[in-house]
């Protein structure tokens, strides 16, 4: 995770064992910073609840910029910023209970905000769904 001025403030992590985990690395300072992907030329903002579901959405929609709120988060601190800048957002977090709520207080709180729910839980798993999965020959 960056800030604003490109200094690292965090690190997401996520377990890749059978029993699932996520959560921040010691230090980190989520409202200060974020992991995120870019096309260089683009406006469109998609916000997603984890590193990896910022991955794959700038996998599946390269002419993005994703960024992770490290969790559903509906009020990040940068995002003004984002707003300001003129950016088109969409709030990208999870189709769940959880998501669809947090999404809901985003752009209650923000009326430039759209919601793209991803057509699966998680946009890792519309990734995964769309990739074959390699095997050894």
């Amino acid at each position: 995770m960056q800030g604003l001025d490109k200094s690292p403030v965090g690190a997401e992590l996520r377990g890749t064992s059978k029993l699932p985990w996520r959560g921040l690395a010691k230090g980190s300072q989520k409202n200060l910073g974020a992991f995120s992907l870019r096309c260089l030329d683009t406006k469109r903002v998609v916000l997603c609840e984890s590193a990896i579901d910022a991955i794959s959405v700038f996998a599946l929609f390269p002419q993005i910029l994703a960024i992770s709120t490290a969790g559903a988060t509906p009020n990040p601190a940068w995002l003004p910023h984002l707003i300001d800048k003129g950016f088109d957002l969409y709030c990208g977090f999870d189709a769940d209970e959880t998501g669809d709520k947090l999404a809901g207080k985003m752009m209650q709180r923000y009326r430039s905000v759209k919601r793209l729910r991803p057509p699966l839980h998680d946009w890792n798993d519309v990734l995964r769904a769309r990739e074959p999965i390699l095997s050894v020959v």
